[in-house]
């Protein structure tokens, strides 16, 4: 019997997206059942986001007039990262198999199969990855592509060119479960699973309508996330830091009482101001860097739920 497929799909303000996206996913699934390469009962499942639109209301007309379409309602906006664990857990049971893409049509639906394929070939995790950046402005490209190098140097564990765009098995679902922590990297996360894993690339096209969710205010807020949730090397870095200023302190005091010694004082204003600015600006991004760790802890300790459940199709459908 063939697998039971889910395509889940977070949502934040996508009305102008939704009939067309629900369009071509609706071409796809019918295409790969008829196909017997999935199951007739996979479904096609968005999760609002709080969005302030007609979002909600379009994901239940859709899932009213076919049932492979399902929907997920938050009760306020969570972020992208947990309205797309919202969906991977609520269908985990449902689905054998769970592939998780954005609304906006940039990714290739096409390479749902050869995702498909490589999961018949044993692999639990597919990742989805660009081929290239083409299509992304200069300033976009060079800050993404040194960000993957960044993570890399501080040992953070990331597929490069890859998104949100991925399969995930029944027993890779269920180990993703087992990762409970509020601040959530998906993309961090993912790879720590283990189990065997695949790579198919893709075309990424232009955002079909609508504006983007990801800022660039937005974009830095995750980048961050993503270094200090998966990485302490930035408090290495401090501690070097420290070091280094007290170093050149030393060799500032030797150097000043020479001068003095030897009656070379001179007003020195300029090397006064340079100095007091220049390390009063690294105890504050040594603080802030502290800081945000320590929000980090403050967070996870109250062991918040990471996102609550307003109303949920697919439990109404059981009913």
């Amino acid at each position: 019997m063939s697998e039971k497929l889910y395509i889940v799909v977070p949502c934040y303000n996508e009305e102008e997206v939704l009939p067309e996206t629900s369009k071509k996913l609706k071409e796809k699934l019918e295409s790969l059942i008829e196909r017997d390469l999935i199951s007739p009962e996979s479904k096609i499942v968005f999760v609002n986001d709080g969005s302030k639109d007609r979002t909600w209301p379009i994901i239940v007309e859709l899932h009213k007039s076919d049932p492979h379409f399902s929907g997920i309602c938050l009760t306020r906006n969570r972020g992208h990262q947990n309205a797309l664990m919202a969906g991977l857990m609520e269908c985990r049971n449902r689905a054998d198999i769970i592939i998780s893409m954005d609304a906006d049509l940039q990714d290739d639906i096409g390479a749902v199969d050869q995702m498909l394929e490589e999961y018949r070939k044993g692999n639990d995790i597919v990742y989805g990855v660009r081929s290239s950046r083409k299509t992304d402005t200069f300033f976009k490209r060079f800050t993404a592509e040194s960000y993957y190098k960044v993570m890399r140097m501080l040992g953070v564990e990331l597929v490069f060119n890859h998104a949100d765009y991925r399969l995930l098995s029944r027993r890779a679902l269920d180990g993703l479960a087992e990762y409970k922590e509020v601040n959530l990297f998906l993309r961090g996360i993912v790879p720590q699973i283990g189990y065997d894993t695949a790579i198919v690339t893709y075309e990424r096209k232009e955002r079909f309508a609508g504006e983007s969710k990801y800022p660039l205010k937005k974009m830095l807020s995750f980048a961050l996330d993503g270094i200090t949730s998966f990485s302490v090397k930035p408090m290495k870095i401090i501690i070097n830091i420290g070091i280094l200023v007290f170093l050149v302190s030393i060799i500032m005091m030797i150097y000043t009482l020479h001068a003095k010694i030897v009656g070379r004082t001179v007003s020195g204003w300029t090397s006064l101001m340079v100095s007091i600015w220049m390390i009063g600006g690294i105890q504050l991004l040594c603080l802030g860097v502290i800081g945000e760790y320590i929000g980090k802890i403050y967070s996870e300790s109250k062991h918040r739920p990471r996102y609550l459940i307003k109303e949920n199709l697919e439990d109404e459908e059981e009913q």
